[in-house]
């Protein structure tokens, strides 16, 4: 018995036990590393030209044998002589691939998987005995390696007939927690395959058993064995774009991510250089059940040369394109030693920044090509976009204010930012916008009056987040983002407005008895020079508005905020004047006066009322009245 050179057991330990959060990843190390041998092979087969083999004699075979418990992986590729098999799995962390790799590191057409040398070691994980059979190519000698973990491990001569490695992993007996002969059925091993290894260059094989009619019957089946090929080989994302039909793309997503439509938009971009990867990715044709919930996990498949590492990176998408589903390829990227996470480098910076980018291009282009696709895109996802806005103090408002949409009063339809700008009459200051829960509801609103006369278009927000991220813009292309709530809308004449504060200076103490009247309800009570045909409205003071304050406490938190609210009366409505004669006359009527038309002004707002009781016996009171 030999001891591994490693420095003590517990390293070996430690791998077997810590490195890997995932039993089932064993098998993919251990395909990778088939890979890896039979890739050396033929790039010998490349350079030399005398080995006799061609690729298509390489394969990597699979093969369950439930009675023994036992699991075989064998493949056809370079192999090891002893001294290799000692030095290789041995040393614990030593990586003949990584070492192969450096030495011909300036060549083309050779892609090695293994960094390490220590995925081997995961076989250790669902196996009590792990036995290595290996002939290197040209050798006339078969050595076999085995171990049954921490205490050592043994090499002697053997028979075997070709050259290659052959690994028999003896299963570990199920646990209560653990079933490890999950990994002899056959639906579990083609799943991991799939899985993880589904682009792995060389075919993988198994013998599957299958059913099929007895000749000349109608029900009566009989079973046979098929040696059938588990994996894919050759990634859609690494053909040509020009080969790959629209059908093709549809079923991948399809098959890929779980979804019974077509995707709305394909992005396959292939980037060399700094950062050299392949890239497809989906714009889903509608958001999942999940997508608005924190169970909506956001991220990209991450494959390392056909090898899965990560089902979900979510460093490679920022929150706000978080509806994008696809994956990465690349060969530049630092792994960590268990390779099934990245490490936080430059390489997946420059990644991600890449991809935003184009998937904001890609997105530009719908919006300015295929308006109809875009529009329906954003009803699914500009929510998204939104908060991305809105997001991190406005960090990424620059990148995503272009790709906003907003309902227009004008246009009567969704209108960019741009398209505001660039029809904004002669003399307007500001783009105008109203909010309120619906496009209908927040057209009735009086305040939007004023700014309509003036025929100057207003943009409705009608989603939550929208007022807190124009809040959050704040401009756009140098226009200052107005409400039409806003005390000044920049709609009135020097004049008016000396006229006006001169009206609001002559009922100056009718306005704060009002106010008194209303007991804290208001801030102010002041005559509105927005105002047309309505009576009356509210506004506030402050940076809460009454949709923010609706939005805030809407949240599931015990804190509550308040807008400071303002009642707005209009001077120009008869109303107006029966407010001044009753302060002359009847203070105490004016006083219930005050009252309903504050509640008149939150129900116009949306807001609910504390009383209906005492509301509806008021206005009864009114109608009563002789």
């Amino acid at each position: 018995m030999k001891q591994f050179k490693a420095e003590s057991k517990r390293l070996l330990d430690l791998m077997i036990n810590s490195i890997y959060t995932h039993r089932e990843i064993f098998l993919r190390e251990l395909i990778s590393n088939a890979s890896d041998a039979i890739d050396k092979l033929y790039y010998r087969t490349l350079s030399d030209g005398d080995t006799g083999l061609n690729r298509d004699d390489f394969c990597i075979n699979i093969l369950p044998d439930k009675e023994n418990r036992t699991l075989t992986i064998s493949d056809n590729g370079c192999g090891m002589t002893k001294e290799e098999l000692e030095n290789n799995l041995g040393t614990i962390a030593k990586s003949g691939s990584l070492n192969f790799k450096k030495e011909n590191e300036q060549k083309e057409d050779i892609e090695i998987i293994g960094q390490f040398g220590v995925g081997f070691y995961s076989a250790f994980m669902v196996s009590e005995k792990v036995t290595v059979l290996s002939k290197a190519f040209g050798s006339e000698e078969a050595s076999k390696w085995e171990s049954t973990g921490t205490a050592g491990y043994t090499i002697e001569p053997c028979e075997k007939e070709s050259h290659g490695t052959t690994i028999i992993l003896k299963l570990k007996p199920d646990t209560e927690d653990n079933h490890y002969d999950e990994f002899l059925e056959t639906y579990t091993l083609q799943n991991l395959v799939k899985k993880y290894s589904d682009y792995i260059r060389y075919p993988i094989k198994m013998d599957v058993e299958k059913s099929r009619l007895k000749g000349g019957t109608k029900d009566e089946y009989e079973t046979y064995t098929e040696n059938e090929t588990l994996n894919s080989m050759v990634p859609i994302w690494r053909k040509n774009k020009n080969e790959i039909k629209e059908e093709e793309y549809n079923e991948f997503y399809k098959n890929k991510f779980m979804d019974y439509t077509d995707p709305a938009k394909v992005i396959h971009s292939s980037t060399e250089g700094t950062a050299t990867y392949n890239a497809l990715l989906f714009i889903p044709a509608r958001a999942p059940m999940n997508f608005y919930t924190k169970d909506y996990e956001k991220g990209l498949q991450l494959y390392s040369n056909g090898v899965l590492i990560m089902d979900k990176c979510a460093d490679l998408l920022p929150d706000y394109f978080s509806f994008i589903r696809g994956l990465v390829d690349s060969q530049d990227l630092s792994l960590n030693i268990s390779r099934e996470m990245l490490q936080h480098d430059r390489q997946l910076k420059i990644i991600a920044g890449r991809l935003e980018k184009k998937i904001k291009s890609e997105l530009e282009s719908m919006l300015s090509n295929e308006r109809e696709k875009y529009e329906e895109f954003f009803k699914n996802f500009g929510l998204q976009l939104k908060y991305g806005v809105y997001q991190d103090f406005g960090a990424h408002k620059d990148v995503l204010q272009d790709l906003l949409l907003f309902y227009s009063s004008g246009e009567k339809k969704l209108v960019t930012l741009k398209e505001y700008v660039s029809r904004m009459k002669e003399g307007q200051k500001f783009i105008y916008y109203a909010c309120g829960e619906n496009v209908d509801r927040v057209d009735k609103l009086p305040q939007t009056e004023a700014v309509k006369e003036k025929g100057y278009e207003i943009l409705y927000l009608t989603d939550g987040v929208d007022e807190f991220s124009i809040r959050m813009l704040m401009k756009y292309d140098d226009k200052e983002f107005k409400s039409v709530s806003a005390d000044d809308l920049g709609l009135e004449t020097e004049e008016e407005k000396q006229a006006a504060a001169k009206q609001v200076e002559e009922n100056k103490d009718m306005l704060n008895f009002m106010k008194d009247a209303l007991k804290g309800k208001v801030k102010q009570v002041i005559l509105s020079q927005k105002l047309k045909t309505h009576p009356v409205c509210l506004s506030t003071d402050g940076a809460i508005s009454i949709e923010m304050e609706k939005v805030l406490n809407s949240m599931p938190t015990d804190e509550k905020v308040t807008a400071q609210r303002v009642l707005e009366i209009n001077a120009n409505h008869p109303i107006f004047k029966k407010l001044c004669s009753l302060y002359e006359n009847d203070q105490d009527q004016l006083k219930a006066y005050a009252s309903l038309l504050y509640t008149q002004a939150l129900l116009i707002e949306g807001v609910t009322i504390d009383d209906p009781v005492e509301f509806s016996n008021q206005i009864c009171g009114l109608m009563t009245k002789e």
